[in-house]
């Protein structure tokens, strides 16, 4: 078993409330989710009202795979989210 892991910083610059900046970053969380069938959560900066970290993981038998699978969620975040991208790591273990 193959799990590829990601974590990535988005900054939300133009964020008033805390209400907003959770609805903005529930709704890419969603569609990460279902376009990429990836497990996902925020995992820090809960309380900053300009950046939040999200981590993901997909499951696979491919490192390979499963890294493409991530670098296409992040080209998505970068490309189509109303954030901006500031930094992310990919990582891949074995089981």
């Amino acid at each position: 078993m193959v799990v590829s892991m990601m974590q990535f910083v988005i900054e939300l610059p133009e964020i008033t409330s805390i209400k907003e900046k959770r609805r903005i970053v529930k709704s890419l969380k969603d569609k990460l989710q279902h376009k990429y069938k990836l497990s996902i959560s925020e995992v820090d900066l809960h309380d900053s009202l300009s950046f939040s970290m999200i981590g993901a993981a997909v499951v696979s038998n491919s490192k390979q795979f499963g890294e493409s699978v991530l670098q296409k969620a992040i080209r998505f975040v970068d490309l189509e989210s109303t954030g901006r991208l500031h930094d992310y790591s990919i990582h891949t273990e074995f089981f």
